[in-house]
């Protein structure tokens, strides 16, 4: 973000990723800001203010004559998130939708009918601004191993996994086939959104594994039941292209004819044994140069933070028009019809494959 005063945003809803939203401005207060928050009842408000310190409105409308963010968050449940970012657009208001951005494909029909032409809409898909990802992302546009043929993730579910897959494989709109078949094994779980559990039986667990065929290469998505929380489950990311492959942090590729060469894409993590600097990391490196660099030095954010508030900063830039769009709400339509059509192919045992859509570009 160029501009030298914090992006203003406001929010709509106040659940627990409003609060995610609330705190990542209130530790990088020059770069964010929160206008407001719409709640559904005023004592809600109430706590909001108290709890957050920002104040709190009972509609868009009230919102935004308090004084205009330069866009909304909808951080609703998913089916009401379609008609508060028609509302938002309506207002000639930038959206950055949450993910999915409606619940199914006739909502993702309708809310493209109704909204796609704006040019307002944008989605908080994360995941591939993850430093992890971000940096494997900038070897493989680079083409440190040639064309991309294949994509395999195990990390996160359904729209987030598909994501990752069509950019490792800078997949478009097309046609794509759809695989999907789940399988459940005993798995301990001790470990929620809600904390640890203290409970170690194992439970039954289902892990779903998906083939995506694309036109530019092939996606496999492989899952397990709260795989985003449990220790007891890696995450696992295997890109492979003509010339090599990325295995998580392991870069195999040809140096030339006669010479497959082992790199490591490696942290910099200070905070660590006698460096003070604070805990944090503070970059990703590649064979001595620098593949990815956290913007965001000294407010202490988790990666998954990082990959947000670089979000956030980026759709302030992009509504400043000093910036590409941030993650369209074309390509958030994309993935989620995709994890669609894994859920569909679940339920159906056949394979299932998608069509041209009219957000296609």
């Amino acid at each position: 973000m160029t501009s030298q005063t914090a992006g203003r945003f406001g929010l709509v809803g106040s659940g627990w990723r409003s609060e995610f939203f609330v705190r990542l401005a209130r530790q990088l207060p020059e770069r964010l800001s929160v206008s407001g928050v719409v709640t559904r009842s005023r004592e809600r408000g109430a706590e909001v203010e108290a709890a957050w310190g920002v104040p709190a409105f009972r509609s868009v409308e009230e919102m935004l004559a308090a004084g205009r963010p330069e866009f909304v968050i909808p951080s609703v449940p998913w089916p009401v998130t379609p008609e508060v970012t028609k509302e938002l657009v309506g207002f000639g208001v930038p959206v950055l939708a949450e993910t999915p951005p409606a619940a199914d494909l006739d909502g993702l029909r309708d809310l493209w009918a109704a909204v796609g032409s704006s040019g307002l809409v944008q989605v908080a898909e994360q995941y591939s601004y993850m430093p992890g990802h971000a940096a494997r992302l900038a070897l493989v546009r680079e083409g440190v191993i040639g064309q991309v043929t294949s994509a395999q993730i195990s990390s996160t579910h359904l729209y987030h996994a598909v994501s990752l897959i069509r950019h490792l494989l800078g997949a478009g709109f097309g046609e794509t086939t759809v695989t999907a078949r789940s399988f459940t094994a005993p798995l301990a779980d001790p470990l929620s959104r809600d904390g640890w559990t203290g409970d170690s039986t194992p439970k039954e667990a289902a892990t779903t594994i998906a083939t995506l065929g694309f036109a530019e290469g092939m996606g496999l998505y492989d899952f397990t039941d709260n795989q985003w929380w449990n220790p007891l489950r890696a995450r696992r990311v295997v890109v492979r292209g003509s010339l090599g492959e990325i295995v998580d942090d392991s870069v195999v590729r040809l140096a030339d004819p006669r010479t497959p060469v082992e790199s490591r894409l490696t942290r910099r993590q200070t905070g660590i044994d006698l460096n003070l600097e604070g805990r944090e990391l503070d970059h990703i490196s590649f064979d001595g140069r620098v593949v990815y660099r956290n913007e965001y030095r000294g407010a202490h954010f988790s990666e998954d933070d990082l990959a947000v508030v670089s979000l956030l900063c980026r759709m302030t830039s992009w509504c400043r028009g000093e910036a590409p769009e941030p993650y369209s709400l074309a390509d958030g339509c994309q993935d989620h019809l995709i994890g669609l059509a894994i859920g569909e192919s679940l339920r159906t045992g056949a394979d299932v494959t998608t069509g041209r859509e009219a957000w296609a570009r």
